[in-house]
């Protein structure tokens, strides 16, 4: 059976959120049953012997491709979201945006300090959101084993920001 051109699978659209960007839409690939199936299946096999205990998914489309991952490897999963939105009681870490700063939290009682974690997002673009997620998987004393996405806009450089992680993308785009 013929693999798909994973990038192939985004749609591009230019021009949003504004003119200069290309933004780049995972939802065609997750409705492509084969795209999606591929994509789940790459980042397992990635992951597969590195003994991880916990995937950690960031909101919103991390939690798509990392729950499924998680239960491939037969790990368990964690959700990190925006303030305000998980019940109990959560540790947090404000990020700089282009314009602002934003929140994310996480149960404290998320992560078992020594546990084997694994971050997956959708996209790498200038690496703050999820430079603030190692922070609370650090504050929780989980050891990051891994750093994964489907996308990586390498123009935008924020690979440069997760230094000294072990950092993964499935596809590369140049430009933004």
């Amino acid at each position: 059976m013929k693999k798909t051109n994973l990038a192939d699978a985004v749609r591009s659209i230019p021009g949003f959120p504004k003119q200069g960007i290309i933004f780049r839409d995972i939802t065609t690939l997750v409705k492509d049953k084969k795209a999606f199936k591929e994509s789940i299946d790459a980042l397992t096999e990635k992951y597969k012997n590195k003994g991880i205990d916990i995937v950690v998914g960031v909101e919103s489309r991390g939690f798509i491709f990392g729950s499924a991952v998680a239960y491939k490897l037969g790990a368990g999963f964690v959700l990190v979201r925006k303030k305000g939105k998980l019940p109990a009681k959560t540790i947090s870490a404000t990020y700089e945006l282009e314009y602002g700063t934003d929140t994310l939290e996480i149960h404290e009682d998320a992560i078992k300090p020594g546990s084997k974690v694994l971050i997956v997002d959708d996209l790498l673009a200038t690496g703050g959101t999820v430079k603030a997620v190692t922070g609370l998987v650090g504050q929780l004393m989980g050891k990051i084993a891994g750093i994964a996405f489907v996308i990586e806009l390498v123009d935008l450089k924020g690979k440069e920001k997760l230094k000294g992680y072990p950092v993964y993308s499935l596809i590369k785009f140049k430009g933004h």
